[in-house]
This record gives structure tokens, C-alpha cells and sequence, in this order.
């Protein structure tokens, strides 16, 4: 018979409990196959499935996609091979379900209609777990979009068999003797992205659990403990109870604060409690969450029961006493407050950072927290997951259920609440769709950023006039490395770690900055430098620590420090608290200390770079230092196009006339003429339509240049100085910005 073996994978989030196997072009071929056709899958046991053709990124890598269900129905995990070959299927004349072991179900009167509806043309054979999804008009089920097991205990005749319409479905409420169901809690069908940790922690948990043999062959010791650590709602409390159900290991739970207790030694006897019976029960998985809760660094705490619960936990982890098949599984997010003796090998063996997610990620999350939403045409995932730099599970799961909510309150007036029963078609009305997403963007902001200040900003490049040269030397230093980090790699080639943006106020540096995080579509941390200045000891410092730490977790990420200068400045000073000093130093070790910063770019910008530390414009930290000076003609031009494009302009006005006679003016005085022009031209009268050029030109009159030939001569001065690769300041130089400001 014609057959193959494939590697199982996770299922995709759509098709969870549809009873679906997912296999590539070239198989279907191969087995005279066609979408819609039945295959048995053959495992540890045979169950099963309705073939569907696979997306076009898992085509020729041998593998087959079927959710927790069919998996635990052949008795497979993720990873394993199994053995696929076209079904010989008979029409079922009677099937019965029942709940798995340990489960209570009450049926309602039209149950058995619902579940055959259902299951209908769903291939069955006896045994197997037949998921049936929950809907809101049963009692009996729990809740909406999440599938409850049933077994089927009989399914005549024998062989794989199809429901049909003519089939008889049996529901009977007493559980099935023998057969238990792990797919009823949390599958790795329920986790978004994290396809590599969850693969360490499988090698890590199930491996040892199903197989100790490779580990007895090898002649090593299975693992004892995995440490997940990350930013909080990333999942690392999720993974541990998918981890549990796929490997069918018992779980014990432990919440850091639950077991500690007032009386003496009672905390380390709960401890050893749990210890004891997760062995008893063995294989088995325990997990304890806030571990940084229970576990302290001993020498940072003043409670004696904290010392003696970590001391308990070290033991119970590599006592005397073999563990057997017990494997701990530990969350926190803040790992660097465990106890350091618990981080070492022996105990938590391995580290395994649960990161925030990135655009694929995030699409695959999306696509499991909106598979039970009924979503209307307009509503783009892949481009809400682009607009969500940021946001971890808990927030995409949080922004889902509020754009839900956003759809219910549009619907709200049109139902009686005082009603008992809502009209069905009105349920069958509801749709969530773009709009009510785009309101609950407003209101869910990412987590893992709280603290600091981040944005997407929503500038591009339309908005930034003339500056072409300095554009292409931005966008060299901060795109490339970010959109196309191969070019580098080709040439042997270290990206710059930062750009410095110098030059006279108002010339765009603020709003190139933004430009570039926007095109990149990174974040963009804004650090205005006086606000991170505190008075306590120690306290700037750790700003900027936090910052740098922040956008390394939701890299890729712009870092844009607004006046370097108050930040950074020259530490030859001094002051009594010498707080710039510990500042440049804490900058200086960021920007290339121990820690790499991992698309992560940094932009300065300052309109005194004389004042600034010259350990920060040496290579390595600033690399590029870009001018932006006075625009000449065209730029002007080009400029007073983008603040005039909103503006009713007469036909009278000629922006090329008002472009030559503007020498001198920046960016911002250019934006300044043309909203002076449309206030002088409301003022003189009130039901205005246009601004005419004599509005212009009493608006030039108002406004004055920003450049002199003093200040240019100044920055241009200043940059033969750092072309020259001379980073020193003068003195001299101070005072002459000085006097001419």
C-alpha cells in the first residue's frame, strides 16, 4: 500500500479541534490524495483525519500539521514520526460519546443534534477523542470557542468509519471507563510563536519523561529543573501547563506566596509536601511561578523563613533522595533576584528567556485569540500585528477581548436587556471589524513598556523637506541595519551604534529621527535628557539602565535622546553630587559595554555639540555625527510645500518667490510663516477661504531667521573639528555660541 512517514507538528491556530491534517503538495500527490479525502495516522496507535493542503512555508520539509487531539488520538508528540496512508472509510451507522474519566457533563435536550451537526462528515474510529466546540445556547458546555473532549466508546461498524446524516449519535453522561483526556486543558496549539523555547523545554521535559532509555544510553542524567524568565505576559506560565498536558504529567502547581506561612518550619514542609507526592505520582511536572517570590537572594533578605524556604528548595532540588521522574519548571521576571546557588547546573539547568514576540509572533497569537471571533471582512491581522511593536500574549489577548467589546457596545442599543432570550439572528449579526480594533488600540498599550515612553511615530519621509544628503547618511546608519543587516554581513561590517544629529534649533533633527524609527518600523523610545536627571544617588543612572534593558526586549527599537548636551555634558565639571558624570559613564557602558545591543540603534540630538562628553563622539559609541544646517533654496522650497499642503493657498502666492528671500530660515520658522500667514488672514477677515501673498509677506515680516552667519560659521567650524577626528572641545568655542546667542 502506498504510504509515508512524516514528522508531526503543531497544528495551525484555525485548525485546532477540526479534526484536520495539513500535508504539502508533493505528499498529496504522492498518496493520490485530493483536499477533502481521509488518511490514517499511524503512531504509537492509529487514528484518523481530513486532509487539507499545507501553506506554501512548510511545503517540502516532510511534515504533518494536526492539533492536540488527533496527536493524542495516535498517541504521538510533537516531533515524533508517524506513518500516513489513504483511509478505507465505511458510512457509521450508530456512534457513541461519552466525557472522558473524571469529567461531569449534563447534556441538554437537543445535545445530541448539536454534537452531530458537529461531527458530521468527521471520520471516527472507536477510541478516539472527538472534540466538539462549545456554543453560548448550552448549558453543558463551557465556555464559548473552546472544544470539550468526548470519547467515542463505540463506532459501528469497526474500521475508520464517517459520520453522516443517516449515522445514529448516542450522548451518554457517565464517563468512559480507562480513557482520559490531556487535551482538554492548554496545547501547544493555545501558545503563539515561541516555536524554538518550546522545543528547548520539550527536550528538556518530554524527552526525558518518554524516552529515559537515550538517556541511560548516553550514559548522562536527565535534567532536573527549568528556569523561564521574561517580561510578564509573555507566557511562560502557559508553556508550563502546555508542557504538562502534551507529556500527560501529573501537575503540581506551587504560587511563591501560598506556601509561606507564620509558624516555624510549616513553609519548608509544605515544600517537601509536594516534593513528595509529585514523586509518588511521578512522572510529573511541578511547577512554581514568582519564583523570585520565595526564592530571594538569601544575603538581600532580612526574613529568616525566606533563608530557610531557599535552603529547603536547594535540598528538595539535589538532596540525597533520588527525584525520579520529576522535572521543576520555575517563571519569573526578575531572574536576577533568584537565589544565585539555584542558578547554578544541578538544579535549574537550563535558562530559558521567554522574549517579546515578534511580527510573526504576534500574527500567530492574533490568530489564536480572534479564532473564536466572529471578525468582519475588513479586518487585516497580519497588519494589526505589524502595528503592535511591543505587545506580548496577555496584551494581544487584552486588545482581542476589548475590540469585542468595542463591537458589543456598537450592538447594544439594538437588544433588550430586559429580554431573557436574544434573538439568535441578532447574535448571528455580530461581527467585530476593523474600527473596533483601531478604538482598542487606543486604550491596550504594551505591557513590557509601561515604564518607559514608546511610540511608532507617524512621521515619514514626506514630511521631512530637503535634507537629502543627511537623510541617505541617517538612513545608511539606522535602516540599513535593521531592514537589511545581510549587507553588512557580506562586506565583514560592524553597523554604526550610534548617530549624533547636531545643528542650529529647528532644523528637523527631532523629526528625522522619527522619520527613520517609522520607516524602519521599530519602536522609538523618546528620553528627553532633564527628565531622566533625579536628585537621589544612583537614580539617573538606573534610567537609563531601564531604558537600554527595555529596548532590548522589544528590539528591533530606536533609543532618541532629545538634547545629549543637559544629559552628557563634558566631565571635566564637577558639582557636588557629580551626577553627569555617573551619567556619561552609565552611557559610555551601554553603548559599548559587555551587553551587545542587538538591533537596538541610538540618535542623539543636541544644537550644542561643543558641550558634549568627547568619550561619547569617538567610534564605537556616536560613529556618525550628521549636521543639519540651514536649507539652501530648493529645500526651502521643498519645505514650504509640506507645511503648505493643508493650506488653501491663492493663486497670487508664489512659494518660489517666498523660497529666494528666506535665507537664513530653519525648518520651524518656514512652518511658523505659513501658520502666521493663515491667522493674519483670518484676522483681517473672519469668513477667509484663502491666504493671499500680501498675508505672506506680512507673516515674513513677524518672523525672524533663526540662522546668522555667526552660528553657521560655528557648526561648520565644528564640523572640520570632528572630521578632522579632533573630539576635544575649546573653551573658546563656548563662548563664542555664548555671545552669539
Amino acid at each position: 500500500m502506498n504510504e509515508v512517514e512524516l514528522e508531526v507538528a503543531k497544528a495551525y491556530p484555525n485548525d485546532s479541534g477540526r479534526g484536520i491534517a495539513r500535508l504539502d503538495p508533493d505528499t498529496l500527490l504522492h498518496l493520490k490524495l485530493s483536499p477533502g479525502d481521509i488518511i490514517e495516522i499511524e503512531g504509537a496507535d492509529t487514528t484518523a483525519a481530513k486532509v487539507w493542503r499545507a501553506d506554501r512555508k512548510d511545503w517540502n520539509n516532510d511534515t504533518i500539521r494536526i492539533d492536540g487531539f488527533t496527536r493524542q488520538n495516535a498517541d504521538v508528540g510533537i516531533g515524533e514520526r508517524v506513518t500516513i496512508r489513504k483511509a478505507e472509510t465505511t458510512d457509521a451507522d450508530r456512534v457513541v460519546l461519552a466525557p472522558p474519566e473524571g469529567a461531569s457533563v449534563q447534556f441538554g435536550s437537543d445535545a445530541s443534534g448539536m454534537v452531530k451537526r458537529q461531527v458530521l462528515k468527521r471520520p471516527v474510529r472507536e477510541g478516539d477523542v472527538v472534540p466538539v466546540m462549545s456554543s453560548t445556547n448550552h448549558p453543558f458546555m463551557r465556555s464559548p470557542g473552546q472544544a470539550i473532549p468526548l470519547i467515542a466508546t463505540e463506532a459501528e461498524p469497526d474500521g475508520t468509519v464517517m459520520v453522516t446524516e443517516d449515522t445514529e449519535v448516542v450522548l451518554r453522561e457517565e464517563p468512559a471507563q480507562g480513557v482520559e483526556s490531556h487535551t482538554s486543558g492548554v496545547t501547544y496549539e493555545d501558545i503563539g510563536g515561541l516555536e524554538e523555547e518550546i522545543q528547548r523545554v520539550r527536550e528538556m521535559v518530554e524527552l526525558p519523561m518518554k524516552h529515559p532509555q537515550i538517556f541511560q544510553r548516553l550514559g548522562i542524567e536527565p535534567p532536573r529543573g527549568v528556569l523561564l524568565h521574561g517580561p510578564p505576559g509573555t507566557g511562560k506560565t502557559l508553556m508550563a501547563k502546555a508542557v504538562a498536558n502534551e507529556t500527560g504529567a501529573e501537575f503540581f502547581s506551587i504560587a511563591g506566596p501560598e506556601i509561606i506561612s507564620k509558624y516555624y518550619g510549616e513553609s519548608e514542609q509544605q515544600l517537601r509536601d509536594i516534593f513528595d507526592e509529585a514523586r509518588e505520582e511521578s512522572p510529573s511536572i511541578i511547577f512554581i511561578d514568582e519564583l523570585d517570590s520565595i526564592a530571594p537572594k538569601r544575603e538581600e533578605v532580612t526574613g529568616e523563613v525566606e533563608r530557610r524556604v531557599v535552603a529547603q528548595l536547594l535540598t528538595m532540588m539535589d538532596g540525597l533522595e533520588e527525584r525520579g521522574q520529576v522535572v521543576v519548571i520555575a517563571a519569573t521576571n526578575r531572574v536576577d533576584s533568584v537565589d544565585p546557588a539555584l542558578r547554578r547546573p544541578g538544579r535549574f539547568d537550563r535558562e530559558i528567556e521567554i522574549g517579546v514576540p515578534d511580527v510573526e509572533d504576534r500574527q500567530e497569537i492574533f490568530n489564536i485569540h480572534t479564532r473564536g471571533m466572529p471578525l468582519a471582512d475588513d479586518v487585516d491581522v497580519e497588519k494589526l500585528s505589524n502595528e503592535t511593536h511591543g505587545f506580548v500574549g496577555a496584551d494581544i489577548a487584552s486588545l482581542s477581548k476589548e475590540g469585542a467589546m468595542k463591537a458589543l457596545r456598537r450592538y447594544l442599543p439594538e437588544i433588550d436587556l430586559d429580554d431573557e432570550d436574544i434573538p439568535p439572528e441578532m447574535i448571528d449579526r455580530m461581527v467585530v471589524n476593523k474600527d473596533d480594533f483601531k478604538k482598542a488600540l487606543r486604550e491596550v498599550e504594551p505591557s513590557a513598556m509601561r515604564e518607559v515612553l514608546v511610540e511608532l511615530p507617524q512621521v515619514t519621509w514626506k514630511d521631512v523637506g530637503g535634507l537629502t544628503d543627511e537623510r541617505q547618511e541617517v538612513s545608511e546608519a539606522i535602516e540599513w541595519p535593521l531592514s537589511s543587516p545581510e549587507k553588512f554581513d557580506r562586506m565583514g561590517i560592524e553597523p554604526p551604534k550610534g548617530v549624533l544629529l547636531y545643528g542650529p534649533p529647528g532644523t528637523g533633527k527631532t523629526l528625522m529621527a522619527k522619520a527613520v524609527a517609522n520607516e524602519t518600523g521599530a519602536n522609538f523610545i523618546s528620553v528627553r535628557g532633564p527628565q531622566l536627571l533625579s536628585k537621589w544617588v544612583g537614580e539617573s543612572e538606573k534610567a537609563i539602565r531601564q531604558t537600554f534593558r527595555k529596548a532590548r526586549q522589544v528590539a528591533p527599537c530606536v533609543i532618541f535622546f532629545d538634547e545629549l548636551d543637559s544629559l552628557a555634558p563634558s566631565r571635566s565639571g564637577g558639582g557636588e553630587s557629580r551626577v553627569s558624570e555617573r551619567v556619561v559613564n552609565q552611557l559610555l557602558t551601554e553603548l559599548d559595554g559587555l551587553e551587545e545591543l542587538e538591533d537596538v540603534m541610538v540618535v542623539a540630538a543636541t544644537n550644542r555639540p561643543d558641550m558634549i562628553d568627547p568619550a561619547l563622539l569617538r567610534s564605537g559609541r556616536f560613529d556618525r555625527l550628521v549636521l543639519l544646517g540651514a536649507p539652501d533654496e530648493n529645500e526651502r522650497r521643498e519645505i514650504l510645500d509640506i507645511h503648505t499642503r493643508d493650506v488653501p493657498l491663492d493663486d497670487n502666492v508664489n512659494l518660489d518667490e517666498v523660497a529666494e528671500i528666506t535665507e537664513g530660515y530653519v525648518g520651524s520658522d518656514l512652518e511658523t510663516i505659513a501658520r502666521e500667514a493663515g491667522l493674519i488672514a483670518l484676522r483681517q477677515d473672519d469668513d477667509a477661504e484663502a491666504v493671499k501673498m500680501p498675508h505672506v509677506r506680512e507673516a515674513l515680516d513677524k518672523v525672524r531667521p533663526t540662522i546668522t552667519d555667526d552660528i553657521m560659521e560655528y557648526y561648520e567650524e565644528m564640523r572640520d573639528e570632528f572630521e578632522g577626528g579632533n573630539a576635544e572641545m575649546r573653551s573658546g568655542r563656548r563662548d563664542s555660541y555664548v555671545g552669539f546667542q
